[in-house]
């Protein structure tokens, strides 16, 4: 029974207290590229194993590793999706966004899972906003993108992150540096893991990104892919490198960046910071001119970029970073004795209709609890309805912050909550303790 009643490792529950926190950072994501023109897009939590063997790499750690596949009741092989460029992409090709207009810049908000050694920002079971844009070769693409993630760091209030970026080139030249690869690892091919053994004839590039800490310290002195760039691909960085300095991005070149994923060309970059451990990458993407054509498209130059929601919050956490108060109820209303009870329901359906949070008692407590109960909900309002003040017709409402009291005519009750709620929030607009000059500001004070 225990089992049940405990949480997969792994994954984690986000309670109400909380949840405030991730819509906090949901919502200012997608804000931010809605502005650069992007557009929501959803993809199924399940796709076909062969699309990530594909489009991710079989020789990528994901892949070999860290996939959570699954035969269903038919015998198709099935994959939880462990990223989600390879969905958005499968989507554009069957939906056929290539022939709408380009590029497609599309933005998601989703769940994924690995199956990864559970710490602190890394789950198995995780949450990434990302965006994607189909069609574009431009280096402008590149800095763009790159852009929109560091507008969404600056609008949560992150500091002090590191922005490195490579150019792990194009198929044509970078066949020229797996070669140099190929003949620094085999001279040390025996200390190597044994997945990185297989990996020296199939991708030799994914032992820059094995974890293993024998293989990186190997690693530490192989070829860099920036002596190996091929005059187009050195142009396109040299063009990024420009478009940043112009957006006034700071960045560092790391030629030891590759990610992760076997799909990426040209430009790759990661947002690093160093106050969340080892752990530190919170943003990486790049370009993937080859991922459409692999799945069997058109060729089709596209680019984008993946942060982690849990890892971002981590972080925003070890900085200190402001979040919005959580949203307060409008109104509670303690309400005692049937009669009661039904005005307080007519009046809540009214103030819910007009926006406002209005909430009363469910349980028939006394008056003493429900009040207990408004102040655990932080109210902002609270009234004390009886039978005798519905025979009245009239209430008094009660600002919990400042005790200040109202008596309000249940007939007209919402304008009346208007008018209370909008004159204590005048009453706090003051500069250097004096009232602000509304009329002032709209121009309604012209000398005659």
């Amino acid at each position: 029974m225990a089992l049940i009643t405990k949480a997969i490792k792994g994954t984690k529950d986000v309670l109400p207290k909380e949840a405030y926190k991730n819509q906090y950072i949901e919502l200012t994501a997608k804000d931010v590229a809605s502005r650069f023109g992007y557009k929501e897009i959803r993809t199924p939590v399940f796709e076909h194993t062969e699309l990530f063997q594909r489009g991710v790499g079989d020789t990528t750690d994901v892949v070999q590793k860290e996939m959570y596949t699954f035969d269903d009741k038919s015998g198709r092989s099935i994959t939880l999706r462990p990223e989600g460029t390879a969905g958005a992409a499968r989507s554009f090709l069957e939906n056929g966004l290539s022939n709408e207009a380009l590029p497609q810049k599309v933005y998601y908000l989703t769940s994924c899972y690995r199956y990864e050694k559970p710490q602190a920002g890394r789950l198995r079971e995780f949450h990434q906003f990302g965006i994607e844009c189909f069609g574009t070769a431009s280096p402008l693409a590149d800095a763009e993108i790159i852009s929109v993630a560091d507008t969404i760091f600056k609008e949560l209030g992150i500091k002090d992150l590191s922005l490195r970026i490579n150019s792990i080139g194009c198929p044509e030249c970078r066949a020229k540096y797996h070669a140099a690869l190929k003949e620094y690892f085999s001279a040390r091919k025996d200390e190597l893991c044994d997945t990185c053994k297989g990996r020296l004839e199939r991708n030799p590039m994914r032992i820059l990104d094995c974890k293993s800490p024998v293989c990186g310290e190997i690693a530490k002195d192989a070829p860099v892919m920036l002596d190996y760039l091929c005059d187009e691909c050195k142009e396109h960085f040299e063009s990024v490198k420009k478009y940043l300095g112009a957006m006034n991005i700071e960045y560092t070149i790391d030629p030891r960046i590759v990610r992760g994923l076997d799909y990426y060309t040209k430009t790759v970059f990661e947002f690093v910071s160093n106050s969340i451990g080892a752990q530190g990458t919170v943003c990486g993407g790049g370009r993937y001119d080859g991922l459409i054509e692999e799945l069997g498209g058109q060729s089709t130059p596209s680019l984008g970029f993946a942060m982690g929601i849990e890892r971002l919050m981590l972080l925003m956490e070890a900085q200190g970073c402001e979040y919005p108060k959580e949203a307060q109820p409008d109104l509670f209303i303690a309400a005692l004795g049937n009669k009661a009870t039904l005005k307080a329901v007519e009046l809540a359906k009214d103030m819910r209709e007009e926006g406002f949070t209005c909430l009363y008692d469910l349980n028939g407590r006394s008056l003493r609890a429900q009040m207990k109960y408004a102040d655990k909900l932080n109210a902002k309002y609270t009234m004390v309805l009886g039978d005798d003040e519905v025979d009245k017709g009239l209430a008094v409402m009660k600002n919990m912050q400042t005790g200040e009291e109202t008596e309000l005519a249940l007939q007209t009750f919402v304008s009346g909550y208007y008018s209370t709620t909008l004159a204590s929030e005048l009453d706090d607009l003051k500069i250097n303790g004096e009232e602000f000059d509304f009329d002032s500001l709209f121009g309604l004070n012209k000398p005659e």
